[in-house]
């Protein structure tokens, strides 16, 4: 599944990982799981990207850099649980 597929979190969902989120209209927000997404004061509704985890266990006050989502993190080949998925192997 390629990144077209992804789906961002809109506004009024649940949040469900503490973290700093951006809109598509670069407002930033640092929310906690259980919170909603708020909505844009003048467009309403809309998308959130996660940007960066939030750990109580940091130093400098910045999340690790290995712990930030990257774009290619999304790449990674999907389990393949259909049969008719199934590369045949000559295994049989």
């Amino acid at each position: 599944m390629g990144k077209e597929k992804d789906m961002n979190p809109i506004s009024h969902e649940r949040v469900e990982i503490d973290g700093i989120y951006t809109n598509e209209f670069g407002q930033e927000e640092h929310l906690h799981r259980g919170q909603t997404f708020p909505a844009n004061l003048v467009v309403g509704t809309t998308e959130w990207e996660l940007k960066e985890y939030m750990f109580d266990n940091h130093a400098e006050g910045r999340t690790d850099p290995r712990l930030v989502p990257k774009e290619n993190d999304t790449d990674k080949q999907q389990k393949q649980v259909h049969p008719r998925l199934h590369q045949d192997q000559s295994d049989k």
